[in-house]
């Protein structure tokens, strides 16, 4: 991954070392629920596909894809991270191609993959424009590439802007996008939009930020996510199925993301 350039806050290597470093115990640290994988699998079977992530973090979404028989490949820039999914691919005992390299700059041929997916990663980007040109070149034609970022209309990003001005965001820098916005972009890039999709944060951010709190100033470690009373979560599950379906619905997400089709 390349952050962004000139003497404005930026998303570096030694960022991701730290992070990754500081949250090599999986089970205390939050994933993205599948939702990278249930998009991959919504689109028909894997097995026997050729499947990247890129800048893949903890590789949970390509390791499960993996598991339903693609065949993964884990591509960033960070060794802490690269070493995480050497670890979980070793003890589930995935075979799982890693490469150590520049996202702007992948070292495969075009049309490799038939699905090319990342998260958490399009926001760190100045100009994402590159990296969403490399990811449609190692595309196959009829291939997808799903691109899962922060939306811009929620309190997290509000959050995130405070800590960014204050040098205090643990990623350095990053952006947000709209749902029509992340759609443009992949369109310019050559591809043609297929969805979008939005997940909710759960548990939310208040619940989030006070487990946060509680863990570094009173040492107090409150449960991941917390179970609730079944009938309530029964009733946010039912509320958020049925605006799930509804295109204004994603202004209201914690993320987004976006499929698309190489012509």
């Amino acid at each position: 991954m390349t952050g962004g350039q000139g003497a404005r806050r930026v998303s570096t290597l030694d960022h991701w070392e730290s992070y990754w470093k500081g949250h090599a115990d999986l089970d205390r640290t939050y994933s993205t629920g599948g939702r990278l994988a249930r998009e991959v699998l919504a689109g028909g079977p894997i097995a026997g596909r050729r499947v990247m992530e890129v800048g893949a973090g903890s590789g949970r979404d390509l390791l499960a894809l993996a598991r339903a028989g693609a065949v993964g490949v884990v591509l960033d820039y960070s060794p802490a991270s690269l070493g995480l999914v050497r670890r979980q691919a070793r003890e589930q005992g995935v075979p799982v191609l890693l490469v150590q390299a520049d996202a702007l700059r992948m070292p495969f041929r075009d049309g490799a993959f038939d699905v090319v997916f990342h998260q958490g990663l399009l926001e760190h980007f100045r100009d994402p424009m590159p990296l969403l040109r490399e990811n449609a070149r190692v595309t196959a034609r009829g291939g997808r590439v799903i691109v899962d970022v922060p939306q811009t209309f929620h309190p997290y990003t509000l959050m995130k802007q405070v800590l960014i001005a204050l040098n205090r965001w643990f990623a350095g820098w990053e952006t947000q996008f709209t749902p029509a916005g992340l759609e443009r972009r992949l369109a310019a890039s050559g591809l043609v939009v297929r969805r979008t999709y939005g997940e909710w944060m759960v548990p939310g951010l208040c619940y989030r930020v006070l487990r946060e709190g509680l863990r570094r100033t009173l040492r107090i470690s409150l449960p991941l996510e917390p179970a609730g009373p079944r009938l309530w979560r029964m009733g946010w599950e039912g509320l958020r199925a049925r605006l799930a379906r509804r295109r204004w619905a994603l202004y209201t997400c914690h993320v987004i993301g976006t499929v698309a089709e190489k012509p």
